[in-house]
Order: C-alpha cells, then sequence, then structure tokens
C-alpha cells in the first residue's frame, strides 16, 4: 500500500476525491429537483384535473 502513495500525492488525491464527490452530489441533487416526485422545494405537483375531467367513469 505504501508504494501507491509514493506514486500519489495523499494530500492530492484526497483534495480530487472531495471535489469529484462533492460534484457528484450536487448532480444527483439537481438531477431530483428537477423531476415532479423528489423535488422537496416545490412539494409534489399535483396532476391537473383537465387530463383527469375528459376520462371516461
Amino acid at each position: 500500500m505504501w508504494r501507491i502513495w509514493r506514486l500519489y500525492d495523499p494530500l492530492r488525491a484526497m483534495v480530487i476525491q472531495g471535489v469529484f464527490l462533492f460534484g457528484l452530489a450536487a448532480m444527483i441533487h439537481l438531477i431530483l429537483l428537477s423531476t415532479n416526485k423528489f423535488n422537496w422545494l416545490d412539494g409534489a405537483k399535483s396532476p391537473s384535473t383537465a387530463q383527469n375531467a375528459s376520462m371516461p367513469k
């Protein structure tokens, strides 16, 4: 294991990993915010009644 850290600087590896994980988390949160079901800021949007009114009973 120590030979791996001779090839890579540990501080640089941890900074790159942190930047990558932060970017991944931000991307996942933005994808979830763009959906109707998982948008926790606006709440779940109910389907419009115009679509349901045209369906036969």
